[in-house]
């Protein structure tokens, strides 16, 4: 049976929340189906890991995304009815590819990763196969979150692709098999804005064997932020810990080191790193492990988490206990909650966080082992994919002999 599977990145190397699923749903498609691979791209580095997909047995190809290009089509159609989400998410030769994949390896199902991909599956050469839409998070209810703290030249946008991805959500919804999300919470979104969708709760993993701790647990008072650091609710959530939390934890833990841990700092985050104030800004890591193993807490000080936060998931594997607001405690398994601490306000985070540094290493290890982990697998967790997927082609086999 043949899948194609378009993602809007390249699923390797699995260092950010949207490549880690992505990665995985290929890894455990690949043995079970002939599965075809098509991404956009974002540099000449991302395209070079294709051939570490390939490896597992997937047809790979990448299409470049024309940002420049593309950020002045966006200016164009701010006036219309389109999400910029998918002006800026585009790549010349793409649907050309499409076309030839349906010519010469005709697909029996597509799925579309995001609705940022789920467009083309609603668009000629695409649009009579079979669609499942692993929406992972509803991207509309994002936005709109992000536009109740946005500054008012921002809002309007915010507020704009809100508006019109919540349509596209709901047309690409109504038309798929069956639509995925990671938990109730976002099934529970997306009912809102689609009720008589075929919505599937399919939750992310963790990798537990990769990130379990290969050294004793150490006694120093690091504090670890892991994430992409451009992600705009990445980036407010360190400003906020940084700014509001960070002076309460360090009076009473002069020792303690706030180290944020993430590709692509944005210069708001950069000017925090301050040897004085104990904050370190590292950029890019070869292997965020070796924070994490070095590290005493992680922090996940979001006010705007859609879906699973993996960074919490991946901190808490490599044994870290976990502080975390109200926002990113909605979307995490229950299997984690005895590894974490929820706190709102900048006084609560900063005693919770110090509640665990003056735990011992061992202790600490301790507290982030009472998470249930083996329930967490990534095979375990997308299994049902597999069904899904088949029951797709099969349904629409079945409306095409009848």
């Amino acid at each position: 049976m043949r899948v194609l599977f378009l993602t809007h990145r390249l699923p390797y190397a699995p260092n950010r929340g949207d490549r880690v699923r992505a990665f995985h749903i290929v890894r455990t498609l690949a043995p079970a189906f002939e599965l075809e691979l098509v991404s956009l791209v974002h540099d000449q580095h991302e395209l070079a890991q294709a051939e570490s997909i390939r490896t597992l047995g997937v047809r790979v190809a990448g299409y470049p995304v024309a940002r420049l290009n593309n950020y002045a089509k966006a200016i164009v159609h701010l006036g219309g009815r389109r999400p910029l989400t998918h002006v800026l998410l585009d790549a010349r030769g793409l649907v050309p590819s499409l076309a030839e994949i349906v010519r010469n390896r005709r697909p029996d199902v597509v799925l579309a990763f995001c609705s940022s991909m789920a467009r083309f599956a609603l668009e000629p050469p695409l649009s009579d196969l079979p669609l499942v839409l692993d929406l992972v998070d509803v991207d509309s209810e994002k936005w709109a979150a992000m536009a109740t703290t946005a500054s008012w030249q921002r809002r309007w946008l915010y507020q704009r692709e809100a508006r019109h991805l919540a349509r596209f959500e709901r047309q690409a919804a109504t038309r798929a098999f069956a639509t995925l999300v990671v938990n109730e919470r976002e099934s529970v979104s997306l009912k809102r804005i689609v009720p008589d969708a075929a919505i599937r709760v399919v939750p992310n993993g963790v990798n537990s064997a990769e990130l379990r701790p290969r050294t004793a647990p150490t006694e120093s008072a690091d504090v670890i932020f892991c994430g992409v650091m451009n992600y705009a609710p990445n980036v407010h959530g360190v400003l906020w810990f940084a700014r509001e939390v960070w002076p309460l934890v360090r009076a009473r833990r002069p020792d303690a080191l706030f180290r944020i841990v993430g590709s692509d700092p944005a210069a708001a985050i950069r000017r925090l790193a301050s040897k004085r104030d104990g904050i370190e800004v590292t950029g890019t890591v070869a292997d965020v492990r070796h924070h994490l193993w070095n590290g005493a807490v992680s922090v996940a000080p979001l006010m705007t988490a859609r879906g699973v936060q993996t960074k919490v998931l991946e901190a808490i594997a490599a044994g870290l206990p976990a502080v975390v607001t109200s926002q990113v405690s909605g979307g995490l398994p229950p299997e984690l909650n005895a590894a974490y601490r929820i706190a709102d306000s900048a006084e609560a985070f900063a005693a919770e966080t110090v509640s665990l540094l003056a735990l011992s290493g061992r202790e600490r290890r301790a507290v982030a082992a009472q998470a249930n982990l083996a329930a967490l697998t990534w095979d375990a967790r997308l299994a049902p994919l597999h069904e899904i997927l088949r029951a797709a082609a099969r349904q629409h086999a079945a409306r095409r002999v009848g």
